[in-house]
């Protein structure tokens, strides 16, 4: 006799709720397993897009990423001459809140001009915009949709954005036609990423309003050089050694160089380190509950049956076929708690904000989680299914 099995033949609708409500407990913790695995996903996907194999940027910082970083723009012609350096490129990065304002075809027919003749913005978009030089390192990823930038006032967008090719985006009181797509190029911060050429990014960069642009005049800052970029990447021959490299470009006071792997260890073990151990610590504690819910369900449906395990103990049946009903009894409730758990996260998890990464790896493991809890939860089941009398089998 199999007592989850005879809970489910004869109490099946209390059976399903209680492995319902586990099930969602169990769902909410592998979702923050998948968001953990997502949101260092996310923190390398921009490195990933760009495939540089060097970062070099402002001497004493450890990056655009990590802390702001500006160099002249010349910089990537003395980078792009040393020896094993196959290209080079420059590269701007700014977080900023556009607005879509509707195809191009709509904006020059004056569709999206308010009664004052002023032209309409629609909904804000958080993204973060790249500037790169045109056939150089740095451009957007293979586009899943469109084409990449020809010239100046056009833009490649991730389509996080929500925005269909030929969607004009104003940033900064500039206007961008959309001409390609990318799929899954975000920020560490989980913003859409989009690519507009360098010139583009510097006049965002600098631009000011008339009346800012009169005081400077008058101050006589107006002529400060503007040909400032936050990085430049380069990508090296094969043979090429990135350490020597490096080191090589560390000699010049006035620069940083760091690695691949070096700009991704800062990305996981710093940008995203705080979200990363709360979303841990989060995942612990649900973990933790659900095992003390798993004993509390488990000790109960053991104490719902002393009747049946008096009786197998009065008919001779050995403790060790006891502790293996109630152990079977708490594997299958957490299997079955599981197995729905993971299957709606699987079935939702596209709606969630923040992408949720879920692979074979993170299932097994979370599975092997909660077998491991579900039986140190049953011990509670177990002490309580071992102290049971034979004679109560006997009494009323």
């Amino acid at each position: 006799m199999n007592l989850a099995l005879r809970d489910i033949r004869h109490k099946l609708g209390r059976f399903l709720l209680t492995c319902a409500g586990l099930g969602l407990l169990l769902g909410v913790a592998l979702a923050m397993v998948g968001i953990y695995r997502g949101v260092v996903d996310e923190a390398l996907s921009l490195t990933r897009a760009l495939g540089a194999d060097l970062w070099v940027v402002e001497g004493g910082t450890r990056g655009p990423f990590a802390e702001a970083s500006r160099i002249p723009g010349d910089t990537r012609e003395a980078v792009a001459r040393i020896a094993g350096v196959v290209a080079a490129g420059s590269v701007t990065f700014q977080t900023v809140e556009a607005r879509a304002a509707g195809t191009a075809a709509a904006s020059t027919a004056g569709a999206f001009r308010n009664e004052a003749g002023r032209e309409r913005v629609g909904a804000a978009l958080r993204v973060q915009i790249l500037g790169y030089e045109l056939d150089r390192p740095g451009g957007p990823p293979p586009l899943a949709e469109g084409r990449g930038i020809a010239a100046r006032r056009e833009m490649v967008l991730d389509r996080g954005a929500g925005q269909p090719l030929g969607a004009m985006v104003e940033i900064g009181g500039l206007r961008f036609r959309v001409v390609g797509l990318t799929a899954r190029a975000v920020s560490s911060g989980g913003d859409p990423l989009g690519w507009i050429t360098l010139a583009d990014a510097q006049e965002l960069q600098f631009r000011l309003n008339a009346p800012a642009a009169r005081r400077a005049t008058a101050s006589g800052s107006a002529g400060q050089p503007r040909d400032t970029v936050n990085a430049v990447i380069a990508r090296l021959a094969p043979h090429a050694d990135p350490v020597l490299i490096t080191e090589q470009l560390r000699h010049w006071k006035h620069l940083a160089a760091l690695t691949s792997a070096e700009q991704d260890n800062i990305l996981t073990r710093s940008v995203v380190e705080r979200a990363r151990k709360q979303l841990g610590l989060f995942t612990t504690i649900l973990l933790l509950v659900s095992g003390v819910i798993v004993a509390l369900i488990v000790y109960m449906l053991t104490m719902d049956k002393l009747r049946e395990i008096a009786t197998l103990k009065l008919i001779g049946a050995p403790d060790r076929a006891i502790v293996s009903l109630v152990m079977q009894q708490a594997l299958l409730l957490g299997a079955v708690s599981f197995a729905s758990g993971a299957t709606l996260l699987l079935l939702v998890k596209d709606v969630f904000p923040r992408r949720v990464v879920l692979g074979p790896e993170e299932l097994a493991g979370v599975g092997l989680v909660v077998f491991v809890i579900c039986l140190l939860a049953s011990l509670l089941g177990v002490r309580a299914a071992l102290r049971i009398e034979p004679a109560q089998a006997l009494g009323g």
